[in-house]
């Protein structure tokens, strides 16, 4: 699609997936190194931490690995650090951007720059000023590579940072706070402060691309590119860069008008999927129900085209009414003996195999807990398979009191020479010293996995699941102890390919939200999609229908919905009953987010703004709804 000039100002490209977009980037930067390379110069780069630019390092380094890209001629700098930060801390941008990419190329050590998060704080300015003065004296930045936070802000220049400012030490935003909880284990522990590379030495790089990923990023991506310039976002200010450009998947898109209302901007083809976003969006936006629009309401809202295609909007209404009426369904597996012309999921076989993959032990019933308790009443044969063990979520004072409990009953009935009993002595000794920058112990680990692994079992009890049918694949992509996760491995995959092939399931229940903030979804999914690829064309799989779900984050758009369950307020009690099973997940959680309230909470706001929604467009009110899209391989 061509940029649009009348609603983004700042040129803005978005790929299908983050992937393609962080091997596009890596090749621009790549053939920067090069084109230095033969003029005998440093490729000076601007560089970032966190998880939007961890592909565009993966790149990086297979193209150094396999086609001999060097890196003797690169100097970097890094954006920011943290402060008061140890550099081989686990939280520390040295360590990431060393374990990211330094360590695996061959560029000297000399070569890589970043902030010190070990300065006494009178040290600070004269140390930003010659960071600043190395970086003029090599002519500037050639390239710098930034990502974008919540609140709007580049590096650490948070809302209220002026165009001019400096390289200096900034106070940290509560809502980077927020979101720096996860790395951190909580919010107290995140530090206040940040040195930061100023907008004023970004805004004067050569060449400037920032990068964006997720649906949690849509509303600040949309302020940025189409928004007025303000230091309230300060990504605004690269609107005024003669050569920057944002870098998007589709999700982090979102909200930009040429995807959220494409007809403003250009002609559209009126296919079933379009007409149903356009009238939804003009039936929420005027607050009339769907069937009350009127000709008059299309013609003023840019839906001139559409309305001349019917002629009335009687019949526009009529039909995207249908559309959405077919949507509902109170049998996600399907109504036996029922006529499934007009219904999400078919009629045969009246029995299915449901697989349920839940990236985290508690995914499965707070995201379609309702779904998946009438999938198991309604006799279908569901099996839940947990990805993750879920482990790093579980604080160290719950797994704490786990581990002496076991050692005071080992000690009571004198088990005390067992070498399960050192292990859970070894835990408390670790758990009871453990520094902030510390990996938990392999012992605690395993400790934290049995909690999440004991409250999965109890949700499969209270729900009828039977035993044999949870499945727990501790996917070893997710084990390293931190929020960093290996990269996706053959073996991660094969777990997959090996419990559908044995199951040969008529359905499958993924979790599609990208909104989940440690990414661990994202892998998750991206596993599950690779596996079908592989064997989408066995027998069985010719009967198999994929479905999404959403987590606690976030819920599928209404035009994008293709079923929708039905709560009753007994069934959202119900649902809320199983959630409480997970008790390590509750009251102050370690990933809580910028949210206060509990999972079940959230769960429970989204299912009912879902049915609120359903009944603002003109249909029935029901107490609440969870929501599917289903992806067709």
């Amino acid at each position: 699609m061509e940029h649009a000039i009348s609603f983004e100002r700042i040129p803005t490209t978005i790929f299908d997936d983050s992937e393609k977009a962080s091997k596009a980037v890596a090749l621009e930067i790549a053939a920067l190194i090069r084109q230095k390379a033969k003029e005998n110069k440093p490729a000076v780069l601007g560089l970032a931490t966190g998880s939007s630019p961890k592909k565009v390092y993966q790149e990086l380094i297979r193209m150094h690995k396999e086609e001999g890209l060097s890196f003797k001629n690169v100097i970097t700098f890094n954006l920011d650090e943290y402060h008061p930060m140890e550099p081989d801390s686990v939280q520390s941008y040295v360590r990431f951007m060393k374990e990211q990419l330094f360590d695996q190329i061959d560029m000297p050590v000399t070569n890589y720059h970043l902030p010190d998060g070990t300065l006494p704080i009178e040290k600070i300015p004269e140390f930003c000023k010659d960071y600043e003065d190395k970086i003029e004296k090599l002519g500037g930045l050639d390239f710098h590579l930034l990502g974008i936070g919540r609140n709007g802000h580049i590096g650490f220049n948070e809302p209220g940072s002026l165009i001019n400012s400096k390289t200096r030490l900034m106070t940290l935003d509560i809502n980077t706070k927020i979101d720096a909880a996860v790395d951190f284990g909580g919010l107290a522990k995140v530090p206040k402060k940040a040195i930061t590379l100023g907008i004023d030495k970004i805004m004067q790089a050569k060449r400037i691309v920032l990068l964006a990923w997720g649906e949690h990023k849509a509303e600040s991506v949309a302020k940025a590119v189409e928004g007025q310039v303000t230091s309230d976002i300060p990504a605004s200010y690269l609107q005024q860069h003669t050569n920057a450009t944002f870098i998007l998947d589709e999700t982090a898109a979102a909200l930009l008008t040429r995807i959220k209302t494409p007809w403003l901007v250009d002609s559209v083809t009126w296919d079933r999927k379009m007409i149903k976003k356009a009238v939804t969006h003009l039936s929420l936006h005027l607050e009339k129900p769907v069937l009350k629009l009127t000709n008059k309401d299309y013609n003023e809202n840019g839906l001139s085209d559409l309305l001349s295609l019917y002629g009335q909007a009687y019949e526009i209404n009529i039909e995207v009414f249908n559309y959405l009426q077919h949507t509902i369904s109170g049998w996600p597996g399907g109504k036996p003996n029922a006529d499934d012309t007009n219904r999400p999921e078919r009629a045969f076989p009246a029995k299915k195999k449901v697989i349920i993959f839940s990236p985290h032990p508690d995914d499965d019933i707070i995201s379609m807990g309702g779904t998946f308790q009438r999938l198991q009443d309604q006799g279908h044969e569901v099996h839940v398979a947990y990805q993750t063990t879920g482990n790093i979520a579980v604080a160290d004072d719950e797994a704490l009191r786990f581990a002496e409990f076991v050692v005071d009953f080992n000690e009571k009935f004198e088990s005390v020479n067992t070498k399960a009993n050192k292990i859970y002595k070894d835990a408390v000794r670790f758990l009871k010293n453990k520094k902030d920058s510390e990996l938990d112990i392999d012992a605690v680990r395993q400790i934290k996995g049995l909690i999440r692994k004991g409250e999965a079992k109890n949700t499969c009890r209270f729900v009828g699941i039977k035993k044999e049918h949870a499945h727990f694949l501790e996917m070893p992509f997710y084990e390293t102890g931190t929020i960093r996760k290996k990269p996706l491995a053959e073996v991660d995959i094969q777990l997959i390919i090996d419990l559908i092939d044995t199951v040969q399931p008529h359905q499958i229940y993924a979790a599609g939200d990208l909104a989940d903030p440690h990414g661990t979804h994202k892998v998750c999914l991206d596993a599950i999609f690779e596996a079908i690829s592989r064997i989408k064309h066995r027998e069985y799989m010719k009967n198999c229908w994929v479905w999404l779900y959403k987590g606690a984050w976030a819920e599928w758009d209404i035009d994008q919905i293709e079923m929708a369950v039905p709560m009753s307020p007994d069934q959202v009690f119900k649902k809320r009953m199983g959630i409480f099973k997970h008790q390590s997940q509750k009251d102050g959680v370690v990933f809580q987010g910028d949210d206060s309230r509990e999972f079940w909470q959230r769960a429970e706001d989204r299912n009912r703004g879902t049915a609120q929604i359903y009944n603002k467009l003109g249909l029935a009110e029901y107490e609440a709804m969870e929501a599917f899209v289903r992806w067709k391989f």
